[in-house]
């Protein structure tokens, strides 16, 4: 078998055992076992796991910069955009083998690396974000502001809507969560009259 396929393979086993056993307790004999490979045939492409691990992160970041550059597009307008932006990522996200198991792994076990990992991940999903903001920035659609600021407090009520507010009751709707967000971040809840009066 060629030395590509080999690592390919290999990186697909890896990549398996993480989904399955998470970032701690995946060993190099167990990748090498479901690879159905010698351990030593590993170490010939990956130095330790944590080398593995990340060439298998790596892959998964690209996929998401490649779904968020599909989805924006310059004719859609700024909410519009970043509706589907964080749609499309966030649902990457939550249905993703591997991330999925990395948050159980951290709300059991606080393994480092894999608070490490999501904090990347949330890291890239707040930096197309802000992509988004820039470019409304200067098309005039929204006024200047601190991108990253804006793009951070998106995604963490974005996230806030979708998921945490379940706990206190049925979930809102797509359209509701984007109602939601334009009053927070478009119109804002302050009345044009106490908009008013505050100013003087």
């Amino acid at each position: 078998m060629p030395a590509i396929d080999r690592r390919k393979q290999v990186l697909e086993a890896a990549a398996k055992s993480f989904a399955l056993f998470g970032y701690k307790a995946t060993t190099m004999d167990q990748v090498a076992k479901i690879a159905n490979v010698g351990k030593g045939t590993i170490y010939t492409f990956f130095t330790n796991k944590e080398e593995l691990f990340d060439e298998i992160l790596h892959a998964a970041i690209l996929e998401m910069k490649r779904i968020a550059e599909r989805i924006v597009r310059e004719d859609r307008d700024f909410f519009d955009n970043l509706y589907r932006v964080l749609d499309a990522l966030l649902e990457f996200r939550d249905e993703h083998a591997l991330f999925m198991k990395l948050s159980q792994e951290q709300r059991e076990l606080g393994t480092p690396k894999a608070n490490d990992v999501l904090d990347k991940v949330e890291n890239v999903i707040v930096g197309y974000l802000q992509r988004v903001v820039d470019n409304s920035i200067r098309n005039g659609e929204i006024k200047p502001c601190d991108s990253q600021v804006v793009a951070f407090v998106m995604l963490k009520l974005y996230g806030a809507l979708t998921a945490d507010f379940n706990k206190l009751r049925e979930p809102l709707s797509k359209e509701q969560i984007k109602e939601y967000m334009l009053l927070f971040l478009a119109d804002g809840l302050r009345t044009s009259s106490s908009a008013n009066s505050n100013s003087l």
